[in-house]
């Protein structure tokens, strides 16, 4: 229902992030509809993208066998329980945010390169 507001979200947008409840099987679909519209229709690169496999408290979610369609299986996946292993889900969101930096960082110096050619 909020479609209207997609393309205000995606403008210069540099990366995405997709959380979803992987003990959900309607979210393992929607997560594919993401990905086309914010992802492929943009168009980011597949590493501008992470994918979030959140798993509430108490539940005991398998981080082994997530079976996920192509081409979001090749995309970088976490699993997040912030109850058992906050700092981890920390250090990738950090790692994640980096990568994005060093991307935009190079994108600009070729602009800049660009002009000045």
């Amino acid at each position: 229902r909020f479609e209207t507001c997609w393309p205000a979200l995606m403008k210069d947008c540099h990366g995405v992030i997709i959380i979803f409840n992987p003990d959900l099987p309607s979210h393992l679909k929607e997560i594919e509809m993401w990905y086309s519209c914010f992802v492929q229709q943009q168009p980011l690169l597949d590493s501008q993208c992470l994918l979030v496999a959140h798993h509430k408290p108490g539940s005991a979610g398998d981080t082994e066998n997530l079976a996920l369609a192509y081409p979001l299986n090749k995309l970088k996946l976490i699993h997040s329980n912030l109850e058992e292993d906050p700092e981890d889900v920390r250090m990738e969101f950090i790692k994640y945010f980096r990568s994005i930096i060093t991307i935009m960082n190079e994108s600009r110096e070729r602009e800049e390169m660009s002009i000045i050619s």
